[in-house]
């Protein structure tokens, strides 16, 4: 194996596990901030460090948007970046890091559920399977915790608003290809991060206004900056160039252990508990999510 090869592998699966932590880390730090003033500030420092990177590699002169595409770009933003980031930290706050890792596994599902609706792409018999899989793994995970499947179960609006976040971005990543073919990808994604920040600020700053800062610590805080510049801006980074060296399928191989790094970290570092029933629903799920993923 080349070293230059080995050295992107290592890449990637860091990048794995600061996803996978990425949800106990903000599940934590919304113990202290509350979820749309954090959102607020972790999308401030993102869009920073990505209009840096633009500018390195030579700045919004490398993207000239036509002016037909400008209603398509609001659009995108409105879905990928206000609806999508303003479901996900919701509904964080209102189930576990472990279950919401795996709820967002459930992207590339989404994805090819929209594939067959809007782009008619054939379902292949495997790819059908892993998503009847990754539902059952769901709904076991779900129905297996200790109050059952209930609406009055503690998690279960959580994991309902984690489950829309997936199909919000699951649209948004089928419909941004077109554009992503047509524009550079990095300075287009600045671009539809800053039009979406608007509503995730402005979303933000009331909660932003009621927050004693002097409750804050140092691990809130570093929560702020590590989903913020890490799990956004330099993971994503890192994760593009990978997409560009070793190609989209190798590279999303290495995804598909985010909702199993997710749930280890969830049950190790916040002590949630998981029933032996979750466990082997979060197998299910994993064993749907990698079918569908890797399905041609």
């Amino acid at each position: 194996m080349k070293k230059g090869i080995s050295l992107i592998d290592f890449a990637l699966i860091s990048v794995t596990f600061v996803w996978g932590l990425n949800f106990s880390v903000v599940k934590y730090s919304l113990n202290v901030l509350p979820p749309l003033g954090f959102n607020a500030l972790r999308y401030i420092l993102a869009i920073s460090f990505m209009w840096l990177m633009v500018a390195r590699q030579g700045g919004i002169g490398s993207l000239k948007i036509e002016k037909k595409d400008w209603p398509a770009m609001v659009l995108l933003a409105l879905l990928g970046h206000v609806a999508y980031q303003l479901l996900f930290i919701i509904g964080i706050d209102f189930t576990k890091a472990a279950n919401a890792s795996v709820m967002l596994g459930t992207i590339p599902v989404w994805i090819a559920i929209n594939s067959q609706l809007f782009f008619e792409e054939k379902l292949t018999l495997a790819k059908a399977s892993g998503i009847l899989l990754a539902f059952v793994g769901v709904i076991t995970i779900m129905a297996g915790s200790e109050e059952g499947l209930s609406l009055s179960s503690s998690t279960l609006k959580g994991d309902l608003i984690i489950i829309l976040a997936a199909f919000c971005f699951g649209v948004f990543t089928l419909f941004s290809k077109k554009y992503l073919k047509k524009y550079k990808p990095l300075p287009l994604t600045a671009v539809l991060m800053s039009i979406g920040s608007f509503g995730i600020i402005l979303a933000g700053i009331p909660d932003l206004l009621r927050v004693d800062w002097s409750s804050v610590g140092y691990a809130a805080a570093g929560g702020v900056v590590y989903s913020g510049l890490l799990s956004i801006g330099a993971a994503y980074m890192i994760w593009n160039y990978g997409l560009k060296q070793v190609g989209a399928i190798k590279t999303s191989a290495y995804q598909n252990f985010v909702p199993v790094i997710g749930v280890a970290l969830g049950v190790i570092l916040l002590g949630e508990t998981y029933t032996i029933i979750q466990y082997i629903g979060v197998a299910i799920a994993v064993t749907g999510i990698v079918i569908t993923r890797l399905s041609k």
